[in-house]
C-alpha cells in the first residue's frame, strides 16, 4: 500500500537510523497492507513489534530521537487519527508536534512499555489507557461538579465519535444535575440522554455530519479557570478505555489551546446547518438557521479558515 510515513521509515532503517514500529495488524479493513508494511519494514532492517497481546493498540504516536549539538533532542508527534494516507484526506482529525521535555518523556516511557522494556509507565502529562485515561476523566468530570456545588463556574464541551461508557455517563449526569453546562459533540452512537429533567437538563448533544467524516477527540474542562484541553486517540467507549492501548495528550500552548478550543469546539457549537440535536427520546432534529440568521456550516468555515479547497 502507498504509504510515505512507510517509505520514509523503510528509508531510514536502510541508512543504518535505528527504527522500531509498533504495528497494529488488527487494524479495521487494513489488515492485509499493515502485514506488508511491516514486512517491508523488517526486511529493511526496522524492529518491528505487534502490540501488547490482550490490547488493541490504538495509540498514535511517533517518536524521532535525534542527536543535536552536545545532546540528545527528542521530536514528538501525537495525534487522534491514523497515519494513513486515505484517511488523512476525509478525516478531521488533529496532531500535535512537540519537543516539549515533559510530552517527549511520557511517549518515550510509553513507548518502552509497549515494546516489552518497561512496566506500566508512570506518566507526568499524558493519560493512558487501560491504566490512567478513565479515572482521569471522572475526576476531571467531576471536579467540574464540586464547583458547580461550590457555585462556581464550570463547563465540559467535549467531542469524540462515540459515548458509551457507563461510569463516564453517570458523572456527566451528576455533573449536569449539580449545574454544570455540558455540550457533547458525539458524531455516532450516544447512549447519554440529554435534556431530560432532573438527569440531563444541562447537557446537549450534537453531531456534525459534512464532506469530511468528523473523527476528532477533544475534551475541554473549564477547571477554575486553568481550561485544561485534551486531544486524544480515545473515544468514550468500554472497549477505547479499558481493552485498547490509546494516549490522552495536553494542549499547553496557550495559542493552540485557544485554536482548538475555537476551532475545535466553538465552530462546531455554531453549526446550524449539518448539525443534528439529540432529543431526550433518542430522536435527531436538524439544526437549521433560525429566522434572520445566516447559516454556519463548521467545515466550510474551516476551509475558508484554513485555507483548504
Amino acid at each position: 500500500t502507498k504509504s510515505e510515513i512507510l517509505d520514509h521509515l523503510e528509508t531510514a532503517a536502510r541508512n543504518g537510523k535505528e527504527v522500531t514500529a509498533i504495528v497494529e495488524l488488527r487494524a479495521r479493513f487494513d489488515e492485509e497492507s499493515n502485514i506488508e508494511g511491516a514486512r517491508r519494514l523488517q526486511e529493511a532492517g526496522a524492529i518491528v513489534v505487534y502490540g501488547v497481546v490482550g490490547y488493541k493498540t490504538h495509540a498514535k504516536m511517533l517518536l524521532v530521537v535525534r542527536r543535536e549539538g552536545d545532546g540528545i533532542k527528542r521530536y514528538v508527534h501525537l495525534g487522534t487519527g491514523n497515519y494513513h494516507t486515505k484517511t488523512t484526506k476525509l478525516y478531521t482529525d488533529y496532531g500535535l508536534m512537540t519537543c516539549e521535555k515533559g510530552i517527549c518523556q511520557d511517549v518515550h516511557k510509553i513507548f518502552q512499555e509497549l515494546t516489552g522494556m518497561g512496566k506500566a509507565a508512570r506518566l507526568k502529562q499524558l493519560k493512558h489507557s487501560p491504566f490512567t485515561l478513565h479515572p482521569s476523566l471522572i475526576e476531571w468530570i467531576d471536579f467540574e461538579t464540586q464547583q458547580a456545588t461550590a457555585g462556581k463556574p464550570a463547563r465540559i464541551i467535549a467531542k469524540f465519535n462515540s459515548l458509551t461508557e457507563e461510569k463516564i455517563i453517570q458523572a456527566l449526569y451528576r455533573a449536569s444535575q449539580a449545574g454544570v453546562e455540558i455540550d457533547l459533540i458525539v458524531r455516532g452512537i450516544c447512549c447519554l440522554k440529554p435534556g431530560v429533567p432532573g438527569l440531563s437538563e444541562n447537557i446537549r448533544v450534537r453531531s456534525v455530519i459534512g464532506r469530511f467524516l468528523e473523527h476528532t477527540r477533544i475534551y475541554h474542562f473549564h477547571h477554575g479557570g486553568e481550561d485544561l484541553v485534551y486531544c486524544s486517540s480515545a473515544d468514550w467507549m468500554d472497549r477505547n478505555l479499558f481493552n485498547r492501548v490509546e494516549t490522552c495528550f495536553p494542549i499547553n500552548d496557550p495559542v493552540l489551546k485557544a485554536q482548538v478550543i475555537e476551532q475545535g469546539l466553538h465552530f462546531y457549537l455554531r453549526d446550524n446547518s449539518r448539525a443534528w440535536l439529540l432529543q431526550a427520546d433518542g430522536n435527531y432534529l436538524h439544526a437549521l438557521p433560525q429566522d434572520g440568521e445566516e447559516s454556519f456550516i463548521a467545515q466550510h468555515v474551516l476551509l475558508e479558515t484554513l485555507g483548504g479547497s
